[in-house]
């Protein structure tokens, strides 16, 4: 059966790369596990010189030293409600690596994959790090964001907020390589019984053949850069 995809606006302003997105695959993150099934990452790069990275400096300081979070394009940027509805569940407090380099945060993530278990545990900020999972109004729809950056979190359970409002800030916190937003759609708020929703954005601009084009009720494409424009 094939279920359409609940629109609902960007969560994000500036330009992000979609890293995972179900436009390429489903799941989009290879596993329906913790209602990933139709879930995004976004990731915000910065031009230098011919090619785009998601951190200032060179790329050898970054394999060899590392960068930090404060480097990163994306770390601390805004988080906004993508509907209006009600704050269900808040995680905060998690700590983030303070300083990126990629064997180390492989190496966190290779480890979360052979040994985390959500059957075994209900602690799951070494995973989703900082979170916030907002209801929609009227209707049982949950929106999951992950990763959130430490102590940024501006929303508590219980929470009435409206489109638009700004909930909490990027980060590196829980399973990253790199600070970004993990966005899902779900029709429970129980992330271990849910189970994820198609999900698409109500409007946004996509970079396509050079030129900047309005999509509305679209999924952006697998390393397809996108913004957010205002609602026509």
């Amino acid at each position: 059966m094939v279920i359409e995809p609940i629109t609902v606006d960007f969560p994000l302003r500036g330009e992000w790369e979609a890293e995972h997105t179900p436009a390429e695959r489903v799941p989009s993150h290879g596993t329906d596990q913790l209602a990933q099934t139709y879930a995004y990452d976004f990731l915000r790069l910065g031009r230098e010189g011919n090619g785009l990275k998601f951190f200032r400096g060179s790329m050898l300081r970054y394999l060899v030293l590392g960068v930090t979070l404060d480097e990163c394009y994306g770390w601390s940027e805004p988080i906004y409600a993508p509907f209006s509805g009600t704050v269900v569940d808040v995680q905060d407090g998690w700590p983030e690596r303070k300083r990126l380099h990629l064997l180390g945060d492989l190496a966190v993530v290779l480890k979360n994959a052979l040994m985390f278990d959500p059957t075994k545990t209900n602690d799951l900020k070494p995973v989703l790090g900082n979170y916030i999972i907002l209801k929609m109004q009227g209707k049982e729809v949950y929106a999951f964001f992950a990763h959130c950056r430490t102590d940024s979190v501006r929303v508590r359970d219980g929470d009435a907020v409206q489109v638009g409002q700004r909930l909490a800030e990027v980060g590196h916190s829980g399973n990253s390589t790199a600070p970004h937003l993990h966005f899902q759609l779900m029709d429970k708020p129980n992330i271990l019984e849910a189970k994820g929703l198609p999900c698409s954005f109500r409007d946004y601009e996509a970079f396509r053949d050079g030129a900047w084009t309005r999509v509305a009720q679209g999924l952006p494409g697998k390393r397809e850069l996108v913004r957010y424009v205002l609602p026509q």
